[in-house]
């Protein structure tokens, strides 16, 4: 019988996919005891500490990971996850969502610790294997004995790569969850007014992928495309800082300081930023997890990438995927605002109760 049960997580955005577990498990599974590991592998002091306070919810451990390359990352979180179940004993189950550098090497310590592994968002797959993260994904999943799914492409692959189906859980979306928790500290954030955009018509973008931003042609593409959004909308743009950094490279960076209608912010706190995304009149990105956000709250998402590892949210949600094309965008952005563009459905079962089904499927094992 499981009765112990760690998730490892390593960064802000698999933080907020598992905010709810100890709290169900509190409500509904006593039998389990829940402890939460952060390698630290994206930790900022600042930005953490605000995520910790704002879901009061605080890691058991840190393994405090230094910035380092993927492969020395992952050969430390593999010794002190060694050291820290030689210290605490090793959990029944090891939970990793995602598919990041954390979310692989807690799946090679499971698997050579004879640990069973859960891998939260699994069976998700974009085909380009230019990314880091479908690597991540798919060794993630060779070594998983459970699989929870959160949309029908996941079973769809996970069946076609040979796992077993009895081993694979629909769960929905564990990210929704803590949208739905929080929804009134959300609706309580002050952005708007601190971003004096209150009653403004504004646009949201978060742009920070190597071939969007790392290549200057495709920077100076950006930089027009601001220019055409501000022309109309207050465009708020929290900034990442390779984003900065390769803007003053460029010599371009005076372009985003003499906009008027651009505001860049840094990182946001959770809060903020799902308020502005419940309140912009659409978004561009070149992210993930914010195609699954706007999807929920059938909020048109422009996603300027050849592909994406969720594509429900294409198929049936809000989001639409593009090339960074100036003229392709910006049709798409005239039927948003002349009411053609498409409204979008909610995914099954991305009801806020995704957490609570992985601990009974979990409850549920022999």
């Amino acid at each position: 019988m499981i009765k112990t049960i760690a998730i490892l997580i390593g960064t802000r955005p698999n933080f907020i996919k598992v905010t709810q577990f100890k709290k169900i498990a509190a409500q509904k599974f006593p039998q389990f005891k829940i402890t939460i590991i952060h390698t630290g592998q994206h930790y900022d002091e600042k930005m953490a500490d605000v995520f910790f306070k704002q879901f009061n919810l605080t890691p058991d451990y840190f393994l405090n990971i230094a910035p380092a390359s993927p492969n020395k990352q992952i050969a430390d979180i593999l010794i002190k996850l060694e050291d820290l179940t030689d210290k605490i004993g090793k959990p029944d189950v090891l939970l990793v969502p995602g598919d990041v550098n954390s979310s692989l090497a807690g799946a090679i310590f499971a698997n050579k610790h004879s640990i069973k592994l859960g891998h939260i968002e699994a069976g998700l797959r974009s085909f380009d294997r230019s990314m880091p993260e479908e690597f991540n994904r798919l060794l993630t999943d060779e070594l998983s004995d459970i699989f929870f799914v959160t949309e029908p492409s996941g079973q769809k692959y996970l069946l076609k790569e040979g796992k077993q189906k009895d081993d694979i859980y629909y769960v929905g979306n564990t990210m929704i969850d803590t949208m739905v928790a929080f929804d009134n500290d959300i609706n309580a954030s002050t952005i708007l007014n601190d971003l004096k955009i209150n009653n403004l018509p504004f646009v949201l973008m978060t742009m920070h992928r190597p071939a969007t931003v790392d290549v200057e042609s495709e920077f100076k593409k950006l930089v027009t495309l601001i220019k055409n959004i501000t022309q109309k909308y207050k465009l708020v743009f929290p900034i990442h800082p390779r984003t900065i950094k390769n803007a003053k490279q460029f010599g371009l960076y005076n372009v985003f300081e003499e906009n008027k209608n651009l505001i860049c912010t840094e990182p946001l706190d959770y809060f903020a930023f799902q308020k502005l995304v419940k309140n912009c009149v659409f978004i561009l990105t070149d992210s993930g997890g914010i195609q699954e956000e706007s999807t929920f709250l059938q909020k048109p998402c422009l996603t300027l990438r050849p592909n994406t590892e969720r594509p429900v949210t294409v198929d049936i949600g809000s989001n639409t995927l593009l090339p960074f094309n100036l003229e392709e965008i910006q049709k798409h952005i005239l039927a948003i605002e002349n009411g053609t563009y498409k409204k979008g459905e909610v995914p099954a079962l991305w009801d806020g109760k995704a957490t609570e089904r992985i601990l009974q499927a979990l409850a549920n094992l022999k």
